[in-house]
């Protein structure tokens, strides 16, 4: 039997099926999910859908080109919001990181402003202790000089060049006061000298001593020299001695003091010169007394 088709049921068939499109969501939470599941389906796809053998190749072939694209656009919109994700968690990273920094610098900047102050309120704590102690300065007074013994005679040097030589034995007495009211001294003399003609003929050292403050002391130095050349200064010695003037000497002291007001960080020095005229006869040796005004006291 022919069965002859209406043009109804000719219209019907080859008409395309209808299909949709699935838009993206505006959840973000399922953008990945999306992204990993394949969304672009055609509605030929399902298994409720009965394909049409001949007449829907027309609308298979346009599903097609539309699920291609869908696919096409998903890639880049998942790749997109990778992107995007990748981008956020590596700032919130540097973040931190900044925010540890930060914290880190503010930390140590405060300790170090600490140990500026700490070191700037110390440096003039010592600074003003220091300006205070300048004007306690040691005093010196040289009070007498005894002779004990002094004769010259002829001789020779260590290299044997005739000479006169002088032997000298004598002790200076001098008087220290220390007049700082918050420290002590330590009292010591590099040289004790007695001069003839711009000759030492006799030297001496007063031992290193500690002295407390707001006192006074007396020191004993022995000054000594023996056998010593004369060369050509032994014949105005041995002129002025026999003339019974007696023999023009000088006697040079120097003191210096140092005080250690904090420890050994603070410190305080003074240097004091003194100088002092005096005549020795051979034949009367006797303790001389010096006057205050008869010595030069100067730095």
């Amino acid at each position: 039997m022919i069965h002859t088709n209406s043009e109804s049921d000719l219209t019907s068939m080859s008409s395309p099926k209808a299909y949709y499109v699935q838009s993206p969501s505006r959840d973000s939470n399922d953008e990945t999910d999306k992204c990993s599941s394949t969304n672009g389906r055609c509605p030929s796809d399902s298994p409720l859908y009965s394909r049409p053998s001949a007449a829907s190749s027309s609308s298979t072939a346009a599903c097609s080109r539309v699920s291609g694209n869908r696919r096409r656009w998903n890639k880049h919109y998942c790749n997109v919001v990778a992107e995007e994700k990748g981008t956020a968690a590596y700032i919130d990273g540097d973040d931190d990181y900044d925010y540890g920094d930060r914290g880190y610098n503010s930390m140590l900047c405060k300790w170090l402003a600490v140990v500026v102050g700490f070191g700037m309120c110390f440096g003039g704590i010592c600074l003003l202790v220091w300006g205070t102690s300048l004007p306690y300065k040691a005093q010196v007074n040289i009070k007498s000089l005894m002779v004990h013994n002094l004769y010259f005679g002829e001789g020779s040097d260590h290299t044997g060049v005739p000479t006169k030589l002088l032997t000298v034995n004598c002790s200076a007495s001098l008087a220290i006061y220390n007049p700082a009211r918050f420290f002590g001294i330590h009292v010591s003399s590099p040289s004790a000298n007695l001069i003839f003609s711009e000759i030492t003929v006799a030297t001496g050292q007063m031992k290193k001593y500690y002295q407390p403050k707001r006192s006074k002391r007396t020191v004993l130095v022995r000054v000594m020299g023996r056998g010593v050349p004369l060369y050509g200064a032994g014949t105005a010695l041995a002129a002025a001695d026999a003339s019974g003037g007696g023999i023009p000497l000088k006697f040079e002291f120097e003191v210096q003091t140092r005080g250690y007001l904090v420890g050994k960080l603070v410190q305080t020095k003074h240097r004091t010169r003194a100088s002092c005229p005096l005549l020795i006869n051979s034949k009367r040796t006797k303790q001389i007394i010096f006057e205050h005004d008869s010595c030069q006291y100067g730095l």
